[in-house]
Formats: structure tokens, sequence, C-alpha cells
């Protein structure tokens, strides 16, 4: 017997008692993604060798992706941007620079950054500067030249099925381009924390026009009662029984952001609640005190080597050192990032994610069994 909750969700009148079997599966690992202060650096690696995390100092000053002179900062978009498939085309005005031949240009393409400089004796004028272009190119084929006041700079792109929103990849071009990467498949954050999740939630959704939702708020809507006096009242194991309830309820949904419930209490802190988590891309936001890449790399390794954290089953990490809710939005680029490096590095991850909703996420990910498959017959089942 069911009964239908505020929000259109149907929970079980009483939560069953279930048998935990640990499931044993081929664990799929993303890339790496870095975020220090005053400059945004991405480290990519195949998802089938190693973590995705962003080191995130929080309390740093704003982040920025993309180094401009004053006189022409991207910020402002004192440029013409265009993307024609093949290749994306650059216009920079330079009307008032007094260039007088090609050869006072300097355009410095590299696999992911762009650089270009007005030569002057003594000190180049920067036009553009970037170590953060939105995807890879192919330097060797870049082509430029002057028309009448502007610069047209051509790229090559490494991926000409990938859509540039823009020149450099920044919170605007993240959330506008990735909706063609994820195909509608919901978002889940899982960590201790169930405020940075909340936060964090929030942010992507607003910026991928997807729906935010926090089954801390559902639950406490729903049974009417905070999490801490439930967990006092009927401990952690029957809140995370009623979290992993409404998770099943979720993973039928599309185009969402749901923020989980942190620490132990919530159904993505115990190993056997994975079930229908895996029907989104899951995104594990982990404190750290780890002051540098190669220390947050070893931490995140040594974790997967222990198995300690069922969190180690996310498709993503980000590392943030301390948390202040006013970076959120850099938290979501991060997230975004790390995301978007994950799906290019296998385009069918969103298909594949659809069929394991289809066939009734029976925790058979990511080796999807065929259709007919009963988990209950075979010892790395689960809940």
């Amino acid at each position: 017997m069911t009964s239908s909750s505020p929000a259109g969700l149907c929970f079980p009148s009483k939560i069953p008692n279930t048998t935990l079997i640990p499931l044993a599966f081929s664990l799929l690992k993303p890339s790496f993604a870095v975020l220090r202060p005053n400059l945004l650096s991405l480290h990519s690696v195949s998802p089938y060798s190693s973590h995705n995390f962003a080191l995130f100092p929080t309390s740093s000053k704003a982040l920025l992706s993309c180094k401009c002179s004053s006189t022409f900062p991207v910020a402002t978009r004192s440029y013409e941007f265009s993307d024609s498939s093949s290749e994306v085309e650059l216009r920079i005005h330079i009307g008032g620079q007094d260039v007088q031949n090609p050869r006072d240009i300097s355009v410095d393409a590299n696999l992911t950054s762009l650089a270009v400089r007005v030569q002057r004796p003594g000190s180049p004028i920067t036009l553009i500067e970037t170590n953060n272009l939105f995807d890879k190119i192919k330097p060797d084929e870049t082509i430029w030249y002057i028309d009448d006041d502007q610069l047209i700079v051509n790229l090559k792109k490494h991926d000409p099925d990938l859509k540039w929103p823009d020149i450099t990849e920044s919170w605007e071009s993240l959330a506008a381009g990735s909706t063609q990467l994820l195909k509608g498949t919901s978002i889940y954050l899982v960590g201790d924390s169930t405020e940075i999740n909340h936060k964090v939630a929030r942010e992507l959704a607003t910026g991928l026009g997807y729906t935010p939702l926090c089954t801390k708020e559902l639950l406490e809507t729903y049974f009417k009662k905070t999490i801490d006096s439930w967990v006092l009242a009927e401990g952690i194991d029957s809140v995370a029984e009623a979290e992993s309830a409404v998770l099943e309820s979720l993973s039928s949904h599309v185009r969402s952001v749901v923020a989980t419930l942190g620490g132990q209490q919530g159904a993505a802190g115990q190993a056997d609640k994975w079930r229908h988590l895996y029907a989104g891309f899951t995104v594990w936001l982990s404190q750290t005190e780890a002051l540098d890449e190669d220390s947050a790399r070893k931490e995140t390794h040594q974790n997967m080597k222990d198995g300690k954290f069922a969190y180690t089953n996310a498709d993503v990490v980000v590392k943030l050192q301390g948390w202040d809710p006013a970076h959120a939005k850099s938290v979501a680029q991060a997230c975004l990032s790390a995301l978007k490096q994950l799906i290019l590095s296998d385009k069918k991850l969103p298909g594949k994610k659809s069929l394991y909703i289809r066939l009734g996420c029976r925790g058979d990910w990511p080796n999807i069994k065929p259709p007919g498959w009963d988990p209950s017959t075979e010892g790395d089942a689960i809940s």
C-alpha cells in the first residue's frame, strides 16, 4: 500500500525491512579536475583509471578561468565567437591597436590553451589569454588572419560533435553546454554534509534548468518530523531506509538535481543502498585537509583502496578545502567540468544510465545484465 506525498512522489506506508547483500561490480572511476585560487586548471585522465575530483579552497577569492588585458577582457565579450561543427572561430577587434603588419600579431595555441598578443617593444599587449579552452583543439591546424579591423582565429576542434557555447570553459558555458552531454540524465549529490549537497544542488539546477530536489525536505515534509529527531527516536538505519525509498521514487525522474542526506544517516553513506543512485550521475562532495593536488589524489586513491566509504561508488569526486556557502556556484562549476570530462571520455554513458532505469535499477551498474536477470538469484545482489 502506498500513499502520495505533496511533491507527487510515492512512499511505502511502512518502510519494509530488507536483507542487505553486498553487490560486486567493476567500479566506473572518473577523471580528475583541480581548482586553484585565481586560476581554473583541469587535468583529466581516463574514467577507468582514476577518480575525478576538484581540489577547491573555498576560502579563496573568486576564481578566474581566463586572464585578459583591460583593453579586451573576455568577461565583456569584446569578441565574436561562432562554432561551425568542425572548428570554432574567434573574431577579435584590433582597430585601436595600430597593427601595421601581421608580424605584429602572436597567436600561441596549444591543446587546451590560447594566447593572442600584439607585439610591442618592451611589453606585448595581451588580447586574450586562457589555459582553459572549452575543449581540446588541434593546435597544428590553427589558422589566423587579419580582416580590416578584426583578427580572425580559426581553431580546429578535437571533437567535432561537441558544440562549444563559448571559447573558454566558464560557469556560463558549462551550464549551456552540459545539456547536450547529460541528455536529461539527473544528477545526485552525495557526501557527509547535507547543507553542502543542498546548496550546490540548487546552483546546478539553476544553471542547467533542472528541477532541484532535496531528500531532507521531502522526508521532513512527508513524515512531519525533523531528521535529527528521527535519528534520535529510531536510529540512522531507519532514516537511511526511508531515504532509499525516496530515491527509488526519484530514480525515474529526468532533468533533476537531487541533494541527498549527508553522513551515515543517508542512503548514500551505506554501500548497499546505491541501487537507485546509479540511475543518475553521482557527485561526491568530499571535504579534505589536503593542501595540494598530489595529496588530494593520494587521499582519493587511498579511499578507493580501503573501500570504507560508500561514496567511492560515485562517478565524480569534488574535493573541498573547508566550506563557504558563497562559493557554492564555483563548486557547482567544478562538478559540471568534471562531469563533462567523464561523459566526453565515454559518450554512451547517458544512454547507459537510461537503459539501467528502463530495466528497473536492478543494481547491476555498470555491468548491466540482460533483460530478465534477477538479482535475487545471484550472490552479488543488493537490496
